[in-house]
Parts: structure tokens; C-alpha cells; sequence
């Protein structure tokens, strides 16, 4: 039984192709809610409500449909966290290792990290009502910028570490504490940190 009555109603407001089939929703149904504008097809199979919140990133919402477990970090994180002036090109999201990058409509750099470390310092980062993302904490990008410097610079991983020590709410020790799961980035962060205090 379709549920023509509802539209798009009872849908959350992002969605992928099978969430709208569990819920009932007929491919003539949904073909019906796009002609009519109550849905709008953000890539292949990931859908959104004309009625949700405006003021979102498509990109960072598709993402966050596409590869649930996808954490912001690199350049884009640091901007987020105000670490960097640099105004990254695309969107800088993490994955665990072994996992395959999804095919996104939006511009993605697709990073692979370790498993092991992967959750450490991964905060939420709401996308959308129903869309949560993750970012890694000022802390964790710090160190990934000195851990992978071979591929931004060195400037980008001082001048991060610069502008957060500037910050009344920074704390070297706990820094350093993190670091020791990193062991590339351990011994440049503390040479920097004691040129910087």
C-alpha cells in the first residue's frame, strides 16, 4: 500500500534509496515526489527533502550517507577549528583503512587511517538533523598535520600548533599524551613545541 497521502512527510530529512523502500515509499511514489518537487536527488541513490534545513553542506550530508563512520580531519578540519587560514579545494574526510571510498557527487579527498587509531580524537560534527559526521579534535589534527607534514608542508603543522597554543585552553601535556599513539608525529611535535614555549 503506497503511502501517497503522507509524501515526504515521514521521511527523514536525507535519505538513501533503500531507507525510502523500508519505509514503503513505491520507485513510482518517490518518481512522483521528485516531479513535484517535495524530494531532490543529491547523487545516485542519496535524496533529500525540499523542506529541510537550507543552511547545511549537500556535500558533508551525501558524505556522511555514503560513509557513516567519515570523520573531517587535515585541511578542512583545521579550518574548522580556526587553525589555519588555508581555504582547503575539497573536503578532507577520514575512513578507516580497508574501507573503500565511496563515490561522492561532491568535491572529497578520501583519507585512509589506521584502524587502530582511527577513533582517537574523533568528536561528532552535526551535519544535519538526522546526519551526524565526525571531526577530529584540535589536538588529533595537530598531529596528523605533523604526522603526514610530507604532504601538506611543515608550515601547516607549525603554524597550527602556533595559533593553538596561543589559546588559553590548550594543554602541551595532554597534547604529547596523544601523540605517543602516533609515534611519526611524537618527535617533531615536541622539537616544535619546545622552540614555540
Amino acid at each position: 500500500m503506497e503511502r501517497e497521502s503522507e509524501g515526504a512527510a515521514g521521511l527523514p530529512e536525507t535519505f538513501r534509496y533503500a531507507d525510502a523502500r523500508r519505509r514503503g515509499i513505491s520507485d513510482r511514489l518517490l518518481r512522483r515526489l521528485l516531479d513535484r518537487g517535495e524530494v531532490e536527488r543529491l547523487s545516485r541513490g542519496v535524496y533529500r527533502r525540499a523542506d529541510a534545513d537550507p543552511l547545511v553542506d549537500l556535500d558533508l550530508i551525501e558524505a556522511a550517507q555514503r560513509a557513516p563512520n567519515a570523520t573531517m580531519c587535515l585541511v578542512s578540519a583545521l579550518a574548522h577549528h580556526d587553525l589555519t587560514d588555508q581555504i582547503p579545494a575539497s573536503i578532507d574526510l577520514a575512513i578507516p583503512r580497508g574501507q573503500r571510498a565511496p563515490r561522492t557527487a561532491g568535491v572529497v579527498s578520501w583519507h585512509h587511517f589506521a584502524r587502530e587509531t582511527f577513533s582517537i580524537g574523533r568528536e561528532p560534527l552535526p551535519v544535519g538533523a538526522d546526519q551526524p559526521l565526525a571531526i577530529y579534535g584540535a589536538e588529533r589534527c595537530i598531529i596528523d598535520a605533523f604526522r603526514l607534514r610530507h604532504l601538506e608542508g611543515p608550515e601547516l603543522a607549525v603554524e597550527a600548533l602556533r595559533r593553538w597554543l596561543s589559546r588559553r585552553s590548550s594543554r602541551p601535556a595532554e597534547l604529547m599524551t596523544m601523540a605517543k599513539h602516533f609515534p611519526r608525529a611524537a618527535a617533531p611535535l615536541r622539537a616544535s613545541l619546545e622552540i614555540l614555549l
